[in-house]
């Protein structure tokens, strides 16, 4: 796989089902390398084939009506507002329903199929009655935190509430005020909409969400929980309201469960499973628990790099239904629970819509077949690796031949994500370049239960924490296991936790030629104060700090051990990077140029965190590009 053939594969997510129990609905995405942008369509498989259904240039998240016969989906016409369209199961032209002046992120059907709940976005005072020159003109009155978020841009001139939209496009608020609304769903009675939504003085601050209900006919909305560190609400059949994440808004790092509400309490569902029913990485959907008849549900598990399909029992067991090295990203079942759709990848698969029925599965699409053919994909070895009487998943991908090869260190995000058995532009595109890749999940990471993840809470003071120890026993092992790596042409790499973990192994391990880290967290010291996140990130990972407590926010830095770095670097940074703010790639590149490091630093204009998944496609090829000639100049 090279740069150039990024354009080349499809993405497939989101499956739904159509009441019929035959019928699928599902969203296929492909980069458009030419006009830069993503183009997004519906799909259906209709019982024998899959064909395009939306005409749309950016159309996703389909719904079907209850009876069936229409289809309402979000459609976006080349800016980053989508509206609300709905058309008719049968095909044929959509019809835009809503105006919102910054769109629509979610919808929902009512149980009886009269309308729909939307989160709507709409501009806050004054912002509304200004036009685009002004509004970017206009100075801007910041009053507390939360006031960007990445990959959104601003916050604090916009509000999201819950609103009721009829078939005929009439409107009516459910919410309203500067909140932020999410997660919306309609009690199965039809009498009242649940959603998520931070509305406590400290929202900002600790990143807590409480889960709220809000009559149909009028009245306000009242919360049903304490709050939170919550992802998703759900009502069961009966109309029993559920819960997944976390019910210590504090407790991130940690396995996000399924809870049920009760009264004034929360029950855990399935609690001995100790593994996240929330992936992290890549995005699922549709979200949250899929219920089923009998108070049972479908979730996706995230299990030491794969991701499976469980049914929960209103009890809490649990069995897995789907399996495997691979990574299933949605799943849409019948009522009764007899068969369902899910989208799925593996490493050597972008992505396909799969039909699952009494235990036997069949592939419906084709629609990455040829890329399969002719890109000719690496399939990756998966190892373990034991350190302290724990495990340590890792992959090592090698391109053809029986030469020796230069090896790229790979650190993921998070660090509470996992590498693993799906299909990564990253790992293949490195392969496709001669090099051997090296990859795994390091304590921290998410998929091997609590105790994994919370590992590194409190160690990253410490010169040599036990995440870095970890990915270098990795290392050592992949080079004594795989003897065409190089251990005298070594790069290391990795994005947000891993360019801050390539910074941290840099300054105690000088045997790397090469490195690239990117969109890295550099400097609590500044974090604290520029990041989206940066009142609760630092709290989460190095502990509560009492004010002034410079010492360990300095010492938790990779800044403070930059002068110790020789490794030529290449810094890459996206300018609008709200979670890991540019200024942390600066303040990178101000200590290496002082120290006389070989460093350059790459700037990716109006680019988010989220560039390397989500980016301009010019960009991500470009990102591509620019690696790749920095290893080789190195390696």
């Amino acid at each position: 796989m090279q740069p150039d053939d990024l354009g080349g594969y499809a993405a497939v997510s989101d499956p739904q089902l159509h009441p019929d129990g035959t019928r699928v609905a599902f969203v296929v995405s492909r980069m458009n390398l030419d006009d830069d942008h993503y183009d997004r369509r519906i799909w259906l498989w209709d019982g024998s084939t899959a064909r395009p259904f939306s005409r749309g240039r950016a159309d996703t998240r389909p719904r079907w009506s209850p009876d069936g016969d229409r289809l309402a989906f979000l459609r976006s016409e080349g800016d980053d507002t989508a509206q609300l369209a709905v058309m008719s199961s049968d095909g044929g032209e959509a019809e835009v329903l809503t105006g919102f002046a910054l769109g629509v992120r979610e919808a929902e059907w009512s149980p009886d199929g009269s309308g729909l709940a939307v989160v709507g976005v709409e501009w806050n005072e004054p912002w509304g009655d200004l036009d685009e020159e002004e509004r970017n003109r206009h100075p801007r009155r910041i009053t507390g935190p939360g006031y960007r978020y990445d990959d959104e841009g601003w916050l604090h001139d916009r509000r999201a509430n819950v609103y009721l939209v009829a078939l005929d496009g009439a409107v009516n608020p459910l919410t309203e005020g500067d909140v932020r609304d999410s997660s919306v769903r309609w009690r199965p009675d039809g009498e009242a909409v649940g959603f998520l939504s931070p509305r406590h003085p400290e929202r900002y601050l600790d990143g807590g969400t409480q889960p709220w209900e809000v009559p149909v006919d009028g009245g306000d909305a009242v919360p049903l929980a304490d709050i939170g560190f919550w992802y998703l609400f759900s009502y069961r059949g009966d109309g029993r309201p559920h819960l997944v994440g976390l019910p210590d808004r504090w407790g991130y790092p940690d396995v996000a469960g399924l809870w049920r509400i009760g009264k004034g309490e929360l029950e855990e569902v399935a609690g001995s499973l100790d593994r996240s029913v929330h992936p992290p990485a890549p995005p699922t959907a549709p979200p949250g628990p899929q219920w089923i008849d009998g108070g049972a549900c479908l979730v996706l598990v995230e299990d030491s790099g794969r991701i499976g399909v469980f049914r929960l029992t209103d009890g809490g067991e649990a069995a897995e239904l789907v399996g495997g090295d691979r990574l299933v990203t949605g799943v849409a079942p019948r009522p009764d629970g007899s068969a369902f759709a899910f989208t799925a990848t593996s490493p050597t698969d972008p992505g396909e819509l799969w039909w699952w029925e009494e235990g036997t599965e069949r592939r419906l699409t084709d629609l990455n077949e040829g890329f399969r053919a002719e890109t000719g994909l690496v399939t990756p070895e998966h190892f373990v690796v034991t350190r302290d009487g724990v495990d340590i998943d890792a992959w090592v991908l090698l391109p053809d031949g029986d030469e020796a090869v230069p090896a790229l260190l790979n650190i993921h995000g998070g660090p509470a994500t996992q590498y693993g058995f799906g299909f990564f532009d990253e790992f293949q595109v490195y392969a496709g370049a001669g090099y051997g890749v090296v990859a795994c999940n390091p304590r921290g990471s998410s998929g091997r239960g609590k105790d994994f993840v919370r590992a590194p809470v409190g160690a990253w003071s410490e010169d040599r924490p036990v995440d870095l120890e970890d990915i270098l026993a990795v290392l050592d092992a992949a080079l004594e296991r795989f003897p065409r790596l190089d251990p005298e042409r070594l790069g290391i790499m990795g994005g947000s936790y891993g360019g801050f973990m390539t910074v941290r192994i840099l300054a105690v391990d000088d045997r790397f030629r090469s490195a690239v880290p990117e969109r890295g967290l550099y400097a609590f010291t500044s974090f604290l104060g520029t990041s989206d996140i940066g009142h609760r990130f630092p709290r989460m990972y190095l502990g509560a700090l009492d004010p002034g407590d410079v010492e360990t926010v300095w010492a938790a830095s990779p800044l403070s051990r930059a002068h110790r770095v020789t490794t030529p670097t290449l810094i890459v940074h996206s300018e609008q990077d709200d979670r890991c703010p540019i200024e942390q790639g600066e303040q990178l590149f101000a200590a290496l140029v002082a120290e006389g490091v070989e460093v350059e630093m790459l700037r990716f204009p109006g680019g988010s965190h989220e560039l390397s998944r989500s980016g301009k496609p010019r960009h991500r090829r470009e990102r591509f590009e620019a690696i790749l000639d920095w290893h080789e100049r190195h390696l």
